[in-house]
């Protein structure tokens, strides 16, 4: 499943998507970007609650394909533009990151 396709699917908000035929290959959800940045994998589509410059840099760490806000967070002022230039899938949902995780599980 691609990145357009999942927006799609779940009717995501795309704050930015340079990378919509990005490939989905797994999920990870998790708010403590260390850990995150230890665990996701390459191809993850990952759910989270942060919505600071930080997950920008972490998502090109663990080559994620995508980052999904989870209820209805809103990126910071400058996120969107920084996700935007560093090829980073950034979209929104008013989903909890639990109803997101077993949506994405069922869809992948």
């Amino acid at each position: 499943m691609t990145v357009s396709e999942l927006g799609q699917a779940l009717e995501l908000t795309a704050f930015a998507a340079p990378e919509p035929d990005r490939r989905i290959t797994g999920g990870y959800a998790g708010d403590l970007l260390s850990w995150v940045m230890g665990r996701a994998r390459s191809g993850d589509a990952w759910i989270t609650i942060m919505s600071n410059q930080n997950i920008v840099a972490v998502a090109v760490l663990a080559d994620a394909a995508l980052v999904i806000l989870a209820e209805d967070v809103q990126p910071d002022a400058g996120v969107a533009e920084t996700a935007l230039q560093r090829g980073v899938n950034l979209f929104g949902s008013p989903l909890s990151a639990f109803d997101l995780c077993a949506k994405i599980a069922a869809l992948l």
